[in-house]
């Protein structure tokens, strides 16, 4: 029974094959990476760009809002 446990365990290999392999794994998910075109690029950009607007509009909104209302308040 013990001799059955210690043939499943898989064997750990050392340190450097599994540096060794971890870079393998990167370079191989790297070369799955797509590079947008430059229309694809300008208009993700843009549609970021106007993502960030528009929340900053709704924080400042906020932020002037809950300005006024607590001077309302307590003012």
């Amino acid at each position: 029974m013990a001799k059955a446990n210690k043939a499943e365990k898989a064997i750990k290999p050392n340190v450097f094959m599994r540096i060794g392999l971890f870079i393998k794994q990167i370079i191989d998910e790297l070369r799955k990476v797509v590079t947008p075109t430059a229309k694809e690029l300008f208009f993700w950009s843009l549609a970021v760009a106007i993502f960030v607007l528009l929340l900053m509009a709704l924080v400042t909104g906020m932020d002037y809002g809950l300005g006024k209302l607590v001077l309302l308040v307590f003012g």
